[in-house]
């Protein structure tokens, strides 16, 4: 059995277990993701209700000997993400790519730091998806699936900034001398500025969620993600309102149901 103490972690979904417990997917700075059983945390007098919170900063302790662990303590070490509306929704969307793209007791302090960094952002920003955008281009080069926009997957010859590319799969861009009406294309300055994390400007913002969109649909596989569907119907019934339509330009770029678990 091993026992772990006071281990920065986040609470990335939690659920009933028995009467009173619950079942907690937890990722840690350390040891990766995992699932703890929380004894008693459901009852009414418990303290680990106020504690055990999404996007809340904790220190975990628990014992595990194969793959469900036992929550032993918890405490908070920072206020939780100040999130509402649309960056709720935002951050509960990062939980779900976490909980499908990461393997079990694999640690990832990379993505970890990225995770924490990218809350504190949705908590301060009003463009929550640039931070979205940034979080899923970092993540897929830390899981080992880069954007590859360097040069032309053909040729190898670096992008020409008004030359129009189609991005593919698996490959990268590939030059489109004449691209027809139902090819989605990029200029060569537009994934040059994706490349770098130069999001500011809407329109490469916009052409950044439509290029990464494809890429985590094919490696999530056809599975959806729950967050994603609530954010569209939310974007669509904003979108009735002309004055939100500029806000509400770009959103999470994944789909969504039910989390089931990657080991």
């Amino acid at each position: 059995m091993t026992a772990v103490a006071l281990e920065p972690a986040f609470l990335l979904h939690h659920r009933p277990f028995r009467d009173s417990s619950r079942i907690l997917d937890v990722f840690s700075r350390d040891h990766g993701r995992l699932s703890l059983v929380a004894r008693g945390s459901r009852g009414a007098k418990s303290r680990l209700k106020g504690i055990l919170q999404p996007f809340r900063p904790l220190r975990l302790s628990w014992s595990i000997r194969r793959d469900l662990g036992t929550l032993t303590g918890a405490e908070t070490a920072g206020p939780p993400a100040a999130l509402t509306g649309e960056t709720l929704l935002s951050a509960f969307y990062l939980n779900e790519l976490l909980l499908f793209f990461l393997h079990r007791h694999d640690p990832q302090p990379e993505i970890f730091a990225l995770y924490a960094a990218t809350l504190e952002a949705l908590g301060t920003t009003s463009v929550a998806a640039r931070e979205l955008r940034v979080f899923e281009i970092e993540l897929l080069r830390l899981l080992g699936y880069a954007l590859d926009l360097g040069s032309d997957a053909d040729t190898g010859e670096s992008l020409v900034d008004d030359a129009q590319y189609e991005y593919r799969l698996e490959r990268g861009p590939v030059r489109v001398r004449h691209p027809d009406a139902g090819r989605v294309v990029y200029s060569g300055a537009d994934l040059k500025a994706v490349a770098a994390l130069e999001l500011d400007d809407p329109q490469v913002l916009r052409l950044a969620s439509r290029l990464l969109r494809p890429v985590i649909d094919h490696h999530l596989g056809g599975r959806e993600l729950k967050s994603r569907k609530v954010l569209i119907a939310l974007r669509r019934d904003r979108m009735r309102d002309p004055a939100a339509q500029a806000a509400l330009e770009s959103g999470p770029s994944n789909r969504t149901a039910d989390s089931r678990e990657r080991s």
